[in-house]
């Protein structure tokens, strides 16, 4: 018993350093070009603060979870624990810069819009992103005493977090597909990673399903409210207010 509870933790612990290795990389291949290595690619500069202070608490995010990731390995759960606390803060600044930079981009548009979308549509993107976030981040601090449970859905934050990565990876062939793309990878990730996560453990784990079930029902959902009248004005006039 005790020999099958290690070879779980050790699978456990490669799948997260596979995610934590996999996270950066997919967002430096949406975001080198525009961000992170644009002195390279001569891209035009960023408009405003506002996104440079939304790109460096993302960047601090993805940093994060990969220490999280390596102090839980080696055993440091009381770091862990204390480091927890700038995550809290964290998430704190990255929910209302998240969403005022959303309603900038929506107000003034943004090339983050795939084409044929407009801009006050897309802006139901951002909005529901930070919702989830705020709703999963919230459980997973909520659970932290639980740490089957604050794992996973502190996994689910990571998931939600990829579509605006996966949107600006340069391959014109993929961008093309829209949201089928950049919703089916998080869609495919969190399916998967739930069929591998109930096989591994033997059992299903309800909050991690419920979690991802949410967020794979939101893309679709997003699409067929995006141009709704009662959305638009929403958005029209939330977007007033932005700076």
């Amino acid at each position: 018993m005790a020999t099958d509870q290690r070879t779980l933790r050790t699978a456990e612990h490669r799948l997260y350093w596979v995610i934590a290795i996999l996270f950066p990389l997919i967002v430096l291949a949406g975001f080198g070009r525009t961000y992170y290595l644009k002195f390279a690619f001569g891209t035009p500069p960023l408009p405003g603060t506002l996104v440079h202070l939304h790109g460096i608490l993302m960047t601090a995010w993805v940093a994060l979870f990969i220490t999280q990731v390596y102090l839980i390995s080696a055993k440091r759960i009381k770091m862990h624990m204390s480091l927890g606390m700038l995550g809290v803060a964290l998430a704190a600044a990255i929910i209302p810069v998240g969403f005022l930079t959303g309603a900038a981009a929506a107000k003034y548009g943004s090339t983050s819009a795939p084409p044929g979308i407009s801009p006050l549509s897309f802006f139901i993107v951002p909005v529901v992103d930070m919702v989830y976030f705020a709703l999963i981040f919230g459980l997973a601090i909520y659970y932290r005493k639980r740490a089957a449970d604050h794992k996973r859905l502190m996994l689910l934050t990571v998931i939600s977090f990829l579509p605006p990565a996966v949107a600006r990876i340069p391959i014109p062939q993929l961008q093309a597909l829209g949201p089928l793309f950049f919703f089916g990878v998080p869609t495919l990730a969190a399916i998967i990673l739930l069929i591998y996560d109930t096989r591994k453990q033997g059992k299903l784990n309800k909050l991690f399903a419920a979690g991802a079930a949410l967020l794979i029902v939101s893309y679709p959902l997003r699409l067929a409210v995006s141009s709704t009248t009662p959305w638009m004005e929403f958005a029209a006039w939330v977007t007033t207010w932005a700076a």
